[in-house]
């Protein structure tokens, strides 16, 4: 289970709900919906910084509006223990090219890992179609996005909604890329926490949960099984673009590929794989881009890199938000800490003779935008 934990790391009413049931939801409207999240965060929320409102912007949902009339919009959904600012970047590109972006929270996070302890999937399935609807009746044409658990869900109401128009899925959680997850439910029922707190190692950042409780995996291993289960009955016939590194650590990626492979049958639907595929080996519609940079020190693209743009000014080329600990030795970490020059890699990765943080970011920013205009366009 500690190989499982370790993955899945680099991974009520409107009314304020109590402790552990998440953030407020059942709200009228996309504005409402964002001032009480945000009052129910500063109210909850353990901060990790000298600036308490610059956490509450990036862990609160917020919009991102086109310079002309909304008539197409963009729900995006967070990962396992992530938050809305994962789409800071996305969303910014979206609304360039014509789009209502929108995020979500889900419950449980944005405030202390322990509000996770409480959750079921079907709290997180609730502000999905909660905020859909919201967003279906202020643009004509809906897309869903996701990252990480967060496509499972965007996946689910996908296939289980034919007015929306198609998805976006970064690194998709399909299915875990260990072994063991169908014990997760059982062991939440008898062990709070796989990792347990302590006040060596942070438990959170300013803006992600650095641990989460086992309740919280076993709430995505629900995800993932009732996504796989729908998805292997019926195909997803829309435009669809899907972005994996080949590296995830915390993925099933061959299952993912397959699963595009088979079951997203639009023409216009592409997978980008950031790795090596050979040429006779690639499945049609799946682009290819190299994960291994040396000019930049990037050994290997990682689970949430993906995401960011190279100028994001936490998690970009320059970022003030370096990730040390990535699954290396104490002394490597320590040098990451002091400010060392490093390389950037997945969760894991180890060479000899050099420290590795996370990759935070995505030299094929641009590019990747570009195809998914092109995805998306098809379905205009």
């Amino acid at each position: 289970m500690a190989a499982l934990a370790a993955a899945a790391l680099a991974m009520a009413c409107a009314s304020p709900p109590g402790p552990g049931s998440g953030a407020p939801t059942g709200q009228a409207s996309f504005d409402a919906y964002v001032h009480e999240t945000r009052a129910w965060i500063a109210g909850r929320r353990a901060f990790q910084t000298a600036s308490p409102a610059d956490e509450l912007d990036w862990n609160a949902p917020r919009e991102w509006r086109p310079a002309g009339a909304a008539t197409r919009g963009v729900l995006l959904v967070h990962g396992l223990g992530d938050s809305p600012w994962s789409f800071t970047d996305i969303g910014a590109m979206l609304a360039a090219q014509g789009y209502l972006v929108r995020t979500a929270l889900l419950p449980g996070h944005a405030t202390r890992p322990e509000d996770l302890v409480g959750v079921d999937l079907e709290d997180w399935r609730r502000v999905v179609r909660e905020q859909a609807t919201l967003l279906a009746r202020d643009a004509p044409q809906v897309y869903l996005g996701g990252f990480s658990t967060g496509t499972n869900l965007a996946l689910e109401y996908a296939l289980e909604h034919d007015h929306v128009q198609g998805l976006l899925l970064f690194s998709p959680a399909l299915k875990a890329g260990v072994a063991g997850g169908w014990l997760l439910p059982w062991l939440a029922g008898v062990k709070t926490w796989l990792r347990q707190p302590d006040d060596v190692q942070a438990q959170q950042s300013a803006l992600r949960y650095l641990n989460v409780p086992t309740n919280a995996f076993a709430q995505y291993y629900r995800s993932s099984v009732a996504v796989r289960e729908k998805i292997a009955r019926q195909v997803f016939d829309k435009p669809a673009a899907l972005v994996l590194a080949e590296h995830d650590s915390v993925v099933d990626v061959q299952h993912a590929l397959q699963t595009f492979a088979t079951r997203f049958t639009h023409p216009a639907s592409r997978m980008i794989w950031y790795g090596a595929l050979a040429p006779q080996a690639t499945p049609a519609r799946v682009l290819v881009r190299p994960d291994q940079l040396a000019a930049q020190r990037i050994s290997q693209f990682s689970h949430m890199g993906v995401l960011f743009a190279p100028d994001n000014p936490l998690y970009g080329a320059a970022g003030s938000q370096r990730i040390c600990w990535n699954g290396q030795g104490h002394i490597e970490r320590a040098r990451c800490l002091a400010g060392d020059p490093v390389w950037y890699s997945e969760w894991g990765y180890r060479e000899p003779g050099k420290v590795h943080a996370r990759l935070t970011y995505n030299p094929w920013f641009d590019w990747q935008g570009g195809v998914i205009r092109t995805v998306m366009a098809a379905a205009d």
